[in-house]
């Protein structure tokens, strides 16, 4: 709680000053010049902010491209398996069937 008072006490007394230094023409000066090298700090911290930003936009938006990317390839992939062994099977199928006709033709012959 001490702290808290002094805190506040040293807050009062810092406006105070700024009020009393701002009345005199070389204090207004003084703290005009305080005030533009502020200001241009936070302009500064804000452009480096904002590049830093659109940086990591753009590495963000290569990720999402690199990964959609890679989602058509699989899916790609996936579809040409699928369409493998549906082909395979089909070629299974024929084969069985044929086999199954030959067989029937061989009991259903006379035998020489």
């Amino acid at each position: 709680m001490k702290n808290a008072l002094w805190f506040v006490l040293g807050v009062a007394g810092g406006f105070v000053a700024a009020h009393v230094i701002n009345k005199d023409p070389r204090g207004h000066e003084m703290l005009a010049e305080v005030d533009a090298r502020i200001s241009e700090f936070t302009d500064r911290i804000g452009d480096a902010y904002r590049e830093q930003e659109a940086r990591i936009e753009g590495l963000a938006a290569d990720v999402k491209g690199a990964g959609a990317d890679a989602l058509e390839a699989a899916a790609d992939a996936t579809t040409d398996t699928v369409d493998a062994v549906a082909d395979a099977a089909s070629d299974v199928a024929d084969a069985t069937r044929d086999a199954v006709a030959k067989a029937k033709n061989d009991t259903d012959s006379p035998a020489h």
